[in-house]
């Protein structure tokens, strides 16, 4: 196991490094502009690592879940595209959810009513671009990545086996790789559309196959807290008649790390740690509650996660408008 990990290290490293190359050759870098949380061009899509990474894991696995290989591969390269031209919303769209049909396949679902496709497929596609909005800072999407990949492994390892450990470590060693150039105050790279949705949709199948295997979607909290924000802050814009598909600085993470000046690494470090303690406490009660007090633990969990968010995006507010009025006079 030690050496095929070092040896799977070492191959993604110097893949990583190729493509710093190769984007650098032909200039596929992130440009500040006034929705930017970086003032000097950075290398975007280093978050390719994490498609090519399950690629080599799909190789040497003989061949394992090969439904969920094709739509790994058809959302990665839609969301490269995207991050070399930027496609239509709806097309983009569109081929992201026929990428999770054929996830939902792999997972089994084909028996299932068109309802719990339905449900499948609305709850794939919601957290798949929750993850998409929140990469917005260094370090966010590498360390929030690690801890939903913690609370799977200590799962798997001490609860309740559903996937082979070999795929949690290609996943754990590929996000590591990404997060040595993103999680630091000037990040090499940054993920790009490719890397943030690609690690949500291996995040999601994960996610899935230990619900399917517990009978337990308690676990989908393991992904709460981005949940909580995205969800809000839409909420947020629409109540402000702003289009909710265009790009912004909306998100609490982002009034943390540009409004209120807190550096990336601490903003990205509290998220993380943050879901890393929920995912504790869901993995201590998950097999101790019953279905009804498993909701009202998903509840309490929200609902404290909602009124932190509005405690602390108001007090932001009312410093960003003080400020601005301050300026003014």
């Amino acid at each position: 196991m030690f050496v095929s990990c070092l040896i799977y290290f070492l191959v993604l490293f110097a893949l990583i490094n190729l493509y710093f190359l190769v984007a650098a050759r032909f200039n596929i870098v992130d440009k500040p502009n006034e929705r930017s949380s970086h003032s000097k061009p950075v290398l975007r899509g280093g978050g390719i690592i994490f498609p090519l990474g399950f690629m080599l894991w799909f190789t040497w696995s003989g061949f394992q879940f090969p439904w969920f290989f094709a739509g790994l591969m058809l959302i990665s390269l839609v969301s490269f595209i995207d991050d070399l031209s930027h496609l239509t919303y709806w097309v983009r769209l569109l081929l992201q959810m026929t990428a999770i049909a054929l996830l939902l396949f792999q997972l089994g679902l084909a028996p299932l009513p068109w309802w719990v496709w339905f449900l499948a497929l609305f709850t794939a596609t919601g957290i798949i671009n929750a993850f998409n909005f929140m990469d917005g800072i260094n370090g966010i999407t590498a360390g929030y990545s690690l801890s939903a990949l913690a609370g799977l492994w200590i799962v798997n390892n001490y609860q309740a086996p559903f996937v082979s450990n070999d795929l949690l470590y290609a996943a754990i060693l590929a996000v590591a790789i990404f997060g040595f150039y993103n999680f630091r105050t000037r990040a090499r790279c940054f993920a790009g559309d490719v890397g943030a949705v690609s690690i949500s949709f291996i995040l999601v199948f994960l996610t899935g196959k230990l619900i399917l295997a517990t009978g337990n979607p308690l676990y989908l909290m393991f992904m709460i807290v981005y949940g909580v924000d995205t969800f809000l802050t839409i909420l947020y814009r629409l109540t402000r008649h702003e289009n909710i598909f265009a790009a912004h600085r909306s998100h609490l993470y982002q009034f943390l790390a540009n409004e209120s000046g807190i550096s990336h690494v601490k903003v990205s470090t509290g998220y993380s740690v943050a879901q890393l303690l929920i995912n504790l406490l869901i993995i201590v009660l998950a097999g101790q509650l019953s279905l009804i007090q498993q909701l009202l633990v998903a509840i309490g969990i929200t609902g404290m996660l909602a009124a932190l968010y509005i405690i602390v995006k108001g007090k932001r507010l009312k410093n960003v408008t003080r400020v601005t009025e301050n300026r003014k006079s």
